[in-house]
């Protein structure tokens, strides 16, 4: 029994709806979708019937991509409301999310759970001379701006940066609930660190890419993995003994040099030895 992880599947592109469909069964293992499946209702269902029938379990994490809202009919769900609905299209697949009970692990070896984050960002991963109110001028200075700033509404909060603030605070009253005997494995679509956030074509581009609120989470709630996606940017890091694991897919432009999509399928248990 494996467990792997992909993010960024991107399904607005035939051709990433066509690898994913070209992925062998797992029927013993399971699979973390750690976020951008796609921009509609539509991407993620396809998501949902192709991997469930293809995996044990599925476990799913928001990216920015899916809490977009582009539609321009009255009424289009937004913020909070549009995550509950994707919330409950997931549990009608029998996929977990972030909203759920955190699982425990029933492959071999120690007592391990696995926790689905939805924390969004802050602007807070930016140089200590940037002031919050700058960061986005400051990355729009370098051509810089993010489609959420057009698309990603926070609803019912003020701001994104008060909505990834709330969901910290919630999830921080989760994590310190679990058993002191466990170890985890993180898994949040955004990096848990500043320093992981490696885009030398846009660094300015950070400022949309997590929060400083997580970095010490790794330690902090005894993680053995930390999985990630969003860079675009498919790596193994290491940092205080913890691996973390950037799993992106990506546009098609940027994964098919790879080869096959199963070549991209990150397994993360038992996992690479360092």
């Amino acid at each position: 029994m494996k467990l792997y992880a992909l993010s960024d599947l991107h399904l607005r592109y035939e051709h990433n709806q066509q690898a994913l469909q070209s992925l062998a069964p797992h029927p013993d293992d399971w699979l973390i979708v750690a976020g951008d499946v796609g921009e509609t209702r539509e991407h993620l269902h396809f998501a949902w019937r192709t991997l469930t029938a293809r995996f044990r379990q599925v476990i799913w994490v928001p990216g920015n991509h899916e809490l977009w809202t582009v539609s321009r009919e009255p009424g289009a769900l937004r913020g909070e409301a549009l995550y509950r609905q994707q919330v409950e299209d997931c549990r009608s697949f029998g996929v977990l999310t972030p909203e759920d009970p955190y699982p425990r692990w029933p492959g071999a070896g120690p007592h391990r759970v696995l926790v689905p984050l939805f924390l969004l960002y802050d602007y807070s991963f930016r140089p200590t001379y940037v002031a919050e109110k700058d960061a986005i001028q400051w990355a729009m200075d370098s051509d810089v701006l993010c489609t959420d700033e057009a698309l990603l509404h926070p609803d019912p909060y003020p701001s994104r940066a008060a909505w990834c603030a709330a969901r910290v605070e919630q999830t921080l009253a989760r994590l310190e609930a679990l058993p002191a005997d466990c170890s985890t494995l993180l898994i949040n679509h955004f990096p848990l660190r500043y320093e992981h956030v490696r885009l030398p074509r846009i660094p300015r581009f950070s400022i949309w890419c997590g929060t400083k609120k997580t970095e010490d989470w790794h330690r902090r709630f005894r993680a053995e993995v930390v999985v990630t996606g969003h860079l675009h940017m498919p790596a193994t890091l290491w940092r205080d003994g913890v691996r973390f694991e950037e799993v992106s897919l990506g546009y098609p432009k940027q994964w098919t040099w790879r080869g096959d999509i199963s070549v991209l399928l990150r397994e993360i248990l038992p996992g690479p030895s360092r």
